[in-house]
């Protein structure tokens, strides 16, 4: 079955007036299928996605699947706190003609971790052959995939990838311990990329690469490649930006870089508002010290 590693990322969607704007998202994902990101990945927390419609969800898979042409493989969000909902979502995004889903662990409800495996199960039963990602961020939902409920999703074919996003480096040697030889394990945390990778994961689904996707496809790559000095330099210099795209509430720190890279707009959905004059700066004048912004 397929699966996915290396530098992804969880693509921010732009708007214009209030609905999607169609030719800055292909922009966006031309611009990083050039700086080497192998899977995009639309429709996640980056994506606003909690703010769209089930159509608006699905035209942006469309767009995003339309423009990549093969160039990279796509992975459409369509994680919901509604089984159902995630099993109607899944039916969508492969419609749109995506190679997988990235699906979050139910939020707000707080199931336990029976009921956790069971939501996945449920849809795995609903899709047969169709390649999921199971996504776990304690901060955004409330609930913690456990190592030994990760173990269990071994017994789910479908489930091919866990994005782990607690950036707890001790919790990422045992997930790889226990799940490594059946799971594909990648890092949600742009902080972690080297470290996670050294201990054996296979990638990262980043914020970050929105705006510098080469930067990112090389850090990857060389942290996979065992160069560890090189790696290392580059996860250094990007620190910085990973701390000012989360100093207000994500993704509208991400869609103000872009904006500011000219790609588009800055506009997001309540209830996120926009930037604060302050915090842009700092964003501007770190791209311009990282290379990636010229005036």
């Amino acid at each position: 079955m397929m699966t996915f590693e290396g530098s992804m990322t969880a693509l921010a969607t732009p708007f214009r007036n209030g609905a999607l704007d169609e030719s800055a998202f292909r922009a966006l994902v031309r611009q990083q299928i050039e700086g080497g990101t192998s899977v995009l990945v639309p429709m996640g927390t980056t994506g606003e996605s909690v703010t769209m419609t089930a159509d608006e969800r699905a035209r942006a898979v469309r767009v995003v699947v339309e423009e990549a042409k093969g160039r990279a493989k796509v992975v459409g969000g369509a994680g919901s706190n509604n089984t159902a909902e995630v099993i109607e979502s899944v039916a969508r995004v492969r419609e749109a003609g995506a190679d997988g889903s990235l699906i979050v662990t139910p939020y707000y409800n707080k199931p336990t971790q029976a009921g956790m495996v069971e939501h996945f199960r449920a849809v795995a039963r609903a899709h047969p052959g169709f390649p999921i990602i199971a996504y776990n961020v304690p901060g955004r939902t409330g609930v913690d995939l456990l190592p030994e409920t990760m173990l269990r999703l071994c017994d789910i074919p479908e489930v091919v990838a866990i994005k782990e996003a607690t950036g707890n480096m001790a919790r990422a040697v045992d997930l790889l311990e226990k799940c490594g030889d059946r799971l594909t394990l990648l890092s949600g945390d742009d902080f972690t990329v080297l470290p996670f990778i050294a201990c054996g994961g296979k990638g990262v689904i980043s914020v970050s690469s929105n705006l510098a996707p080469r930067m990112m496809a090389d850090l990857v790559a060389l942290a996979r490649a065992g160069d560890i000095a090189k790696a290392r330099e580059l996860q250094v210099k990007m620190n910085n930006l990973h701390r000012l795209l989360f100093i207000e509430s994500s993704p509208t720190p991400v869609k103000w870089g872009l904006h500011l890279l000219g790609l588009f707009g800055p506009e997001v959905r309540l209830p996120l508002v926009p930037m604060t004059e302050p915090n842009a700066v700092k964003l501007g004048e770190e791209l311009r010290l990282l290379g990636l912004l010229k005036h």
